[in-house]
């Protein structure tokens, strides 16, 4: 989460600095966002968390849903999350960040996504039954630990949504159009820096 301000001293096999200066980055957003993304098929998962990285998300957890197509079994799905971890570093290389986002192993079932809830001041659960419009529900410096729960192609059933409202989520939209699963996390998450304050 810092900075530094560094001179070489020695460069080899290794490479030693002597650090002048250390500053928070001014790369981390202010507020720690944690997306939770239906597991989609195909290799959509990775896209969502390279450019979720470099949009400055902190932390991504796959989630297995009713309607989720893809349903990795558990030696494939290590893999698969080692494979996100090592996509999350280079994204965040490249952004610039100065912290790396984990991706988690996925949670298996809906009531432990709800029960992870409680750990976040704010969970925005995006269904495409509707919701309330995201410029009502969020405001700048009022968040420091926010929640995104965004679905796979087949979106949420009508019993997680309503799991999700009662373990504290609020519903809300992304307007009036239809959004593929690897858009709508971009969208949400882009929405939500900006409505932060961490896109000025």
């Amino acid at each position: 989460g810092f900075d530094y301000s560094c001179v070489l001293v020695s460069v080899g096999e290794t490479v030693e600095a002597e650090v002048l200066e250390k500053l928070p980055s001014s790369t981390e957003p202010r507020g720690k966002i944690t997306l939770f993304q239906a597991l989609p098929k195909g290799d959509k998962m990775e896209w969502i968390i390279q450019k979720s990285v470099e949009l400055g998300v902190f932390r991504i957890v796959p989630v297995l849903t009713s309607r989720c197509v893809s349903r990795p079994d558990g030696k494939s799905m290590e893999k698969k999350v080692q494979r996100y971890n090592k996509i999350a570093a280079e994204a965040a290389k490249q952004a610039g960040r100065a912290m790396l986002p984990h991706v988690a192993l996925p949670l298996n079932d809906f009531a432990a996504v709800c029960k992870a809830f409680a750990d976040f001041d704010v969970v925005l659960f995006f269904y495409e039954g509707g919701g309330a419009p995201l410029r009502e529900v969020l405001h700048p410096g009022q968040y420091k630990r926010v929640a995104i729960v965004t679905g796979s192609e087949g979106g949420f059933s009508v019993e997680e949504a309503e799991a999700a409202k009662a373990a504290g989520a609020v519903t809300v939209g992304l307007g009036p159009r239809i959004l593929r699963c690897e858009t709508a996390p971009l969208a949400a998450l882009t929405s939500v820096m900006l409505l932060t304050g961490n896109l000025e």
